[in-house]
């Protein structure tokens, strides 16, 4: 069996310092907003070349309380990518506004720059590009438009921390960025966390307001807002890993090189195209397949796990199905049709690597 996913190998080389974590969070007895939280969201601003970095409860709060704390809301519209998760989507809706979905560029899955002006309205007051599957998004050529057209740019970089373009880290690039912690990202908590790192001193500072009732200061309230802390066991765990993410990265490189040389020349098969300006940190390692569920089923049947990202876009989904679902987003649709995700974990074996190209070449030559 050859899992789609392992945490196993990483935890095992962190367990120190996951262990000296967690030791140190119960000593302390302190675990909202206290010190491992502050530590943390400096070290990872530093990672992200960003001034600061507020921690949230998850990366969809991430994304609504950025475009909130930018004054975005109901009447807006916010360009989003049609492929996607659907949380992109959703941190516009969660706020009011509303998502206005942009095609992907044919060969990176990424919104595509040449598409935005069409997407257009009168009430467009952002843009959502995301980092698919840890390749950045053309970050130049999205905010060039967005500085002709006055507009905020929300980084989702919830799957590409370390990622970069001609060596700058994605997260600082746009207005902010918002980011997931999730366990199966590059770099993940042990539960559910989120940040959102921005260079901006007002909006740390109304961020800092909107996770947290509206205070600043016990029992004074400045603004109406809600609830949305990384906690303190969350981000001593994650300050823990974050000292082993480049070398966890630079080891996802090296199997998704290992998969394109060995898959680029199968028929039938397209291996992900990466532009020279680009060096992603490959959170999945995406093919595209003329009969995807057939080499699906077949991967499977040999105890080889995969997962389809995405297979129903976000526009088919019921909860849009009122708003979006009479649009046309052929290349969205198409992409949910032929894409397959193939195992990707720091520690993966050279068996491991070898029996999942080797199965590949079997049932294409069959």
């Amino acid at each position: 069996m050859i899992p789609f996913y392992n945490l196993e190998p990483q935890h095992d080389m962190a367990r120190r310092e996951l262990d000296a974590a967690y030791a140190r969070v119960m000593k302390q007895s302190s675990f909202i907003l206290g010190v491992e939280l502050e530590s943390f969201e400096k070290a990872f601003a530093d990672y992200c070349e960003s001034d600061f970095c507020v921690g949230v409860g998850n990366g969809l709060e991430a994304i609504a309380l950025a475009l909130k704390a930018f004054g975005i809301g109901p009447g807006d519209d916010v360009l989003v990518p049609s492929h996607t998760f659907i949380a992109t989507w959703l941190g516009a809706t969660q706020i009011g506004a509303r998502p206005i979905p942009v095609e992907p560029d044919p060969q990176t899955y990424n919104i595509d720059p040449n598409r935005l002006k069409d997407a257009l309205t009168p009430k467009t007051k952002a843009i959502i590009p995301v980092h698919l599957y840890g390749q950045p998004a053309d970050m130049v050529s999205i905010m060039a438009f967005a500085h002709q057209h006055d507009l905020i740019v929300i980084e989702d970089a919830a799957q590409a921390q370390g990622a970069t373009i001609k060596g700058q880290k994605v997260g600082s690039f746009g207005h902010a960025a918002a980011f997931s912690f999730y366990p199966t990202k590059n770099l993940g908590a042990l539960g559910d966390s989120g940040a959102i790192t921005t260079s901006d001193p007002y909006i740390n500072k109304k961020l800092r307001q909107l996770r947290n009732y509206g205070s600043e200061k016990k029992y004074e309230h400045a603004i109406l807002a809600g609830n949305s802390r990384l906690d303190e066991l969350q981000a001593a765990f994650l300050h823990a890993k974050l000292s082993f993410l480049n070398q966890w990265n630079n080891e996802r490189r090296a199997i998704a090189a290992f998969y394109t040389d060995r898959l680029q020349d199968i028929p039938g098969i397209r291996v992900p195209f990466v532009p020279n300006w680009n060096d992603p940190v490959w959170h999945q390692y995406v093919i595209n397949v003329e009969d995807r569920n057939t080499l699906a089923a077949c991967l499977n049947d040999q105890g080889i796990g995969t997962m389809v990202h995405y297979p129903i876009p976000c526009h088919l989904q019921p909860a849009y199905r009122g708003t979006h679902g009479n649009e046309k987003l052929p290349i969205a649709e198409q992409l949910s049709k032929d894409v397959l995700s193939l195992p990707m974990w720091p520690g993966m074996s050279e068996a491991e690597k070898e029996n999942i190209v080797a199965m590949i070449h079997n049932m294409a030559h069959a």
